[in-house]
């Protein structure tokens, strides 16, 4: 099965469109979780298996991984494997070097660790990129426009009278030869969502900056998906996963994943019928 199908079978089956963003600092764990071996996957554990109904995608962002060491590299195999296979996960990288770098870089991540998808920064070009594409199952998300401040600075440069990151997406959809790579839309950019949207109608967008970086959920919604409404996957984390500081912290984020979810839902029904 090629990614874009996984995706669009776990949006279908879970009817959601939400990727929860397991970004866990083990600084903000529950203290009685420091009493088993690994907190942070007992963290991941709990939040996976209160809302693995709710979701269609999981993303690691893998620097609060690898900042704790060797055993963090441990805690995302754990992790990978408490998640149902039907799920699409994604590891958040922001790889791309050149060729042999890549191709080590694509090893853990596609081959090692085996996330269906992969954060991918282009600007290096095809061969930074191509190692994360070559099984059709796998996708690379190619960043496009970021919703952190600094995007701006290379990001909406005028080349050639268009923007950057537009010369970015037609670079990828050139590369796009086994349909599987997609496009890092940040939600608190909705002008360019659009726009975006517009220029790959079918491609995958994962949208992360809702929640905490306060991007739009109606646009994101309107604009993201696809004349489906589908293939957006909208990343939400922090909100979700520290709901709350207490051991009560997997049955609180299942309510406001529940609550994302379900305001998601309307959006679509009212964009897309």
């Amino acid at each position: 099965m090629n990614f874009n199908d996984k995706l669009r079978r776990i949006q279908r089956k879970n009817n959601s469109l939400l990727c929860i963003g397991l970004d866990t600092e083990t600084s903000r764990v529950p203290e009685s979780l420091f009493r088993w071996g690994d907190p942070q996957y007992e963290f991941n554990r709990k939040i996976i298996d209160a809302t693995k109904d709710l979701v269609c995608a999981y993303k690691l962002n893998i620097s609060f991984y690898e900042s704790v060491g060797e055993h963090g590299w441990y805690t995302v195999h754990q992790t990978l494997a408490r998640i149902p296979e039907e799920i699409v996960t994604i590891g958040d990288g922001k790889r791309g070097d050149i060729r042999n770098s890549a191709e080590k870089q694509a090893h853990l991540f596609c081959e090692d660790w085996e996330f269906a998808a992969s954060t991918v920064n282009p600007y290096m070009g095809y061969d930074a990129v191509e190692p994360f594409t070559r099984r059709k199952d796998q996708c690379a998300f190619v960043l496009a426009v970021t919703s952190n401040t600094g995007s701006k600075d290379f990001q909406h440069l005028r080349v050639r009278g268009r923007p950057l990151y537009e010369h970015v997406i037609g670079a990828a959809k050139k590369w796009n030869r086994r349909n599987n790579i997609g496009l890092v839309v940040g939600a608190t950019r909705s002008a360019e969502l659009k726009r975006i949207r517009a220029l790959a109608p079918e491609m995958p967008l994962l949208i992360p900056g809702i929640g905490a970086q306060k991007g739009d959920l109606a646009s994101t919604v309107r604009y993201g998906c696809d004349k489906k409404g589908e293939m957006a996957v909208i990343n939400v984390g922090r909100s979700i996963i520290y709901a709350s500081g207490g051991d009560d912290f997997a049955e609180k984020a299942r309510l406001v994943a529940i609550t994302y979810r379900d305001l998601i839902n309307s959006y679509r029904e009212k964009y897309f019928g």
